[in-house]
């Protein structure tokens, strides 16, 4: 029995494909499925966002956004230690060079993974909402526009097609905008999904035509290891015997990683949503409010704001202040934004490792475990592929990809 710990996009998808091999899965999942980070973040498949996050300029943009409780990245002071290291590490990795090992890797993945949504979308009595109409980019300042063509001259290096539109040629691509703009980016290669709804479905699929048991409302409290395996998940109900185990419990992850004697560098970053009915004038394709880091999604009848990246550990209270910056952006940016702006905040955390890159593999002096992890705000994006990895490696079978670089032995 495989046991995979986490019901959000990673572990339902690695539940999927391991079941598909005919593998027997048990999915544990402490509240419901797509309860956490999958529930209210802005469903967009990235294949555009393959520089990582820790990347030149970053660190300096950061260092004057941290103390800014409003701005788009935000480090809440605390003492901790594990969050030092995490940022002497992430600066440590904001070089040129590290970007141009981590870029290709994270394109390979977006890639790959937008091809398996591409197959899900075929599969019947699936539906998620899958749509390719790219992301529209959208500077109101001269030196957002400048960084803008600079991104468009980076994708191009990395063969993905992106277009710099002018201010009225953006107006008339997209009509929802508010005057005072400079223009554009636009990437075809960009799609989107509702992702609730596509992780609920597709562990309705796990469950009902490849025999993975779900189990809600279970917590997993900790593991049992022999030597170099685990043998078993403690539950408040038992112990739950596994012949493998995938921790893709997400921003949750180190704890189970400490458990077994293995320290991972993931923090969590928490983001914010609003999402209510989609006003008659709004937009029609993905937007990203660009000097605000807000990202703007239509899905259906709905309409969706999500920003922010705000690392103050795994607490999940709302900061009234940091809600209000992604409504304003959204009063700036677009005609009528809508009835979103009074809908009630959600949150959640994502996973961040401080080189940009997930965390896929087996730790360091364990045989039967994987850890899948640490995708930061890309994980809807990757999620497909990370199931489908993590199910090569549970199997011993060759991986799609090269899963070393991802290796949480990269952190020992």
């Amino acid at each position: 029995m495989v046991v995979v710990i986490g019901g959000g996009i990673v572990g339902v998808a690695s539940a999927y494909y391991l079941a598909r091999r005919g593998l027997p899965v048990t999915l544990l999942e402490r509240a419901a499925i797509a309860s956490g980070a999958s529930a209210g973040n802005a469903g967009l498949l990235v294949p555009s966002h393959s520089v990582p996050l820790a990347a030149p300029g970053v660190l300096s943009k950061g260092l004057r956004w941290m103390l800014d409780p409003e701005s788009p990245f935000y480090v809440r002071p605390r003492a901790s230690l594990a969050l030092v290291r995490w940022l002497v590490a992430f600066a440590a990795s904001c070089t040129e060079a590290h970007v141009r090992r981590a870029a290709p890797i994270l394109k390979a993945l977006h890639l790959a993974s937008l091809d398996l949504y591409r197959e899900l979308a075929m599969t019947p009595g699936l539906d998620f909402g899958f749509e390719e109409r790219g992301i529209l980019e959208v500077y109101r300042s001269a030196s957002g526009f400048e960084e803008g063509r600079r991104e468009a001259a980076r994708l191009g290096e990395a063969g993905i097609e992106a277009r710099l539109l002018g201010a009225e040629e953006t107006m008339a691509f997209e009509p929802a905008l508010a005057p005072g703009l400079v223009g554009s980016l636009h990437v075809a290669a960009d799609a989107q999904i509702v992702p609730d709804r596509f992780v609920t479905g597709l562990a309705r699929l796990a469950a009902g035509s490849h025999g993975v048991e779900v189990r809600t409302g279970i917590a997993a409290i900790g593991l049992r290891r022999n030597g170099r395996r685990v043998t078993a998940v403690r539950t408040p109900e038992g112990d739950l015997p596994c012949e493998a185990v995938v921790v893709a419990t997400g921003a949750f992850a180190p704890a189970f990683a400490r458990d077994l004697g293995v320290r991972i560098p993931v923090e969590a970053a928490k983001g914010y949503s609003l999402t209510g009915p989609r006003p008659a004038g709004g937009p029609s394709r993905p937007l990203m409010l660009a000097e605000a880091r807000v990202a703007v999604t239509p899905m259906g009848d709905r309409l969706r704001y999500a920003g922010t990246l705000e690392l103050a550990g795994t607490d999940l209270s709302i900061s009234p202040r940091r809600v209000e910056a992604i409504r304003r952006a959204a009063r700036t940016y677009l005609r009528d934004p809508g009835p979103p702006l009074a809908a009630e905040p959600w949150a959640g955390l994502r996973p961040c490792t401080p080189d940009g890159l997930p965390i896929v593999g087996r730790p360091p002096g364990l045989d039967n475990v994987v850890l899948a992890t640490g995708h930061a705000m890309l994980g809807v994006s990757l999620g497909p592929i990370t199931g489908r990895l993590v199910s090569e490696i549970v199997a011993g079978a060759p991986t799609s990809l090269d899963v070393a670089p991802l290796s949480p032995a990269r952190f020992a």
